[in-house]
């Protein structure tokens, strides 16, 4: 075995026995409120948040709320196109699966098996996502919405949802998909501005 296959069987092993020491609490009461309320970062909740954002902008005819309700969509529509694609070429077992089958698998497949669709995570993804999108457009949203992001995170493996190897994809497709679509937005940003204030009057 070469030394980089060598460093990333380890690197594995550590992810999978880490993620299932933390998920053995998977049945703690905290660990299943925590597990409950992270489901805030799933796709109806972040689409109900980010499209109530821009109508609340529109409605008060504030500029910085349309703006980000709208790069709030598009950072998180992105974002779940990318791990839907990714899903569903790899099955990967969710911790609280594989602990009460004893079986891990994390392999190429097609399954649409919720439990085989670990990998990677679509809360951290769509989290993620929506809330770099409200921090940069919203005055004061960067705080509280990287704390509720940090929540989402936190509960995954105790719940026995995500390994930290699938939280770490889902955060870096939430980044990249924001950044992405934050560059559409800087540039049609005054243009938008405008509507927005010629909308209000």
């Amino acid at each position: 075995m070469s030394e980089a296959k060598s460093i990333a069987a380890k690197v594995a092993a550590a992810d999978k026995r880490l993620t299932h020491r933390a998920a053995d609490h998977r049945f703690h009461p905290l660990a299943r409120i925590g597990g409950s309320a992270a489901e805030i970062a799933d796709q109806p909740p972040l689409v109900a948040l980010a499209a109530a954002t821009a109508a609340a902008g529109l409605a008060t005819g504030r500029a910085d709320l349309v703006r980000g309700g709208l790069r709030m969509l598009a950072a998180h529509g992105l974002a779940t196109g990318i791990k839907t694609l990714i899903k569903h070429r790899i099955d990967r077992t969710r911790p609280k699966k594989a602990l009460a089958e004893g079986r891990h698998r994390f392999r190429r497949g097609k399954s649409r098996d919720h439990d085989l669709n670990s990998f990677p995570s679509g809360h951290l993804a769509g989290a993620v996502a929506i809330s770099r999108a409200a921090g940069h457009e919203i005055d004061g949203a960067a705080l509280p919405a990287g704390v509720v992001t940090g929540g989402v995170a936190a509960a995954q493996a105790p719940a026995g949802n995500h390994y930290l190897s699938d939280m770490m994809a889902g955060a870096a497709i939430g980044w990249l998909s924001e950044a992405l679509v934050g560059a559409l937005f800087d540039a049609v940003g005054p243009t938008l501005d405008r509507a927005v204030r010629k909308f209000g009057r």
